[in-house]
């Protein structure tokens, strides 16, 4: 028999497998943890830190997605600390990120009662959209560094490791290796990067051409033409001569 651990979060006893994150654990017990870069089929790496729990004894907020429980763990999900965490993340979020496509983050601004003016000389990211292929568009005025897209590039999925992070601090976002255009990367266009963004920073191509008011005669030369430059440059690179 596998072993169990017992815990008590929001003054509810739980047992759970040994094993187990906090977050797994309120979810068996019916309570919710909010998240936004855990992805059920990706690595957690709880680098957005919305699933912060307060645990008795400990200094500070545990990221619920990575910390696995112990017997005789206490905590608190909704604690005035917690709250006051959340609503932080999210402000911060905000000042610096379009959201405007990120319907599951703007019901948590306004469940916990964020300030989208809390932080008044935020700059905002705003880098150029880029469109290097005919399969999809990188918007990264939208990204939040959630770390999907890269995840099921690499060991969670297409084994492909096209994409990563790039730049450091505020100057951070996802990239292909050297900034080359996605075509000459080996990037293989399956699309689970897109499927898994939670934001709107990855779109299909043909959405997006759709939403500037193209028709869809004027998108099929478009993607057509894209498609057309990709298959010369493969040949122009298999044959150089």
């Amino acid at each position: 028999m596998s072993e169990t651990i017992r815990l008590t979060i929001d003054q509810q006893t739980v047992e759970v497998p040994a094993g187990s994150t906090i977050l797994q654990a309120a979810q068996q017990a019916g309570i919710q943890i909010p998240t936004i870069c855990y992805h059920d089929h990706c690595t957690a790496n709880g680098l957005c830190r919305i699933c912060g729990v307060e645990v008795e004894g400990t200094r500070t907020l545990q990221p619920a997605c990575v910390v696995q429980v112990r017997d005789g763990m206490v905590i608190h999900t909704r604690s005035e600390r917690v709250i006051r965490s959340r609503r932080t993340i999210l402000e911060m979020l905000a000042s610096s990120v379009d959201l405007s496509e990120s319907p599951e983050i703007q019901a948590m601004i306004q469940e916990y009662s964020s300030d989208l003016y809390r932080f008044p000389d935020a700059e905002a990211r705003r880098p150029t959209v880029i469109d290097d292929n005919p399969m999809y568009i990188r918007d990264y005025a939208k990204c939040i560094l959630c770390w999907r897209c890269v995840q099921v590039c690499a060991e969670d999925a297409q084994y492909t490791y096209a994409i990563n992070f790039s730049g450091r601090g505020y100057e951070t976002q996802i990239s292909t290796f050297y900034e080359i255009p996605m075509p000459e990367s080996t990037c293989v266009f399956c699309g689970q990067c897109v499927g898994v963004c939670p934001t709107g920073a990855l779109k299909p191509k043909r959405q997006w051409l759709l939403e500037m008011g193209y028709s869809p005669d004027e998108i099929m030369s478009l993607t057509r033409s894209q498609r057309q430059r990709r298959k010369r440059r493969e040949e122009i690179s298999a044959n150089p001569s």
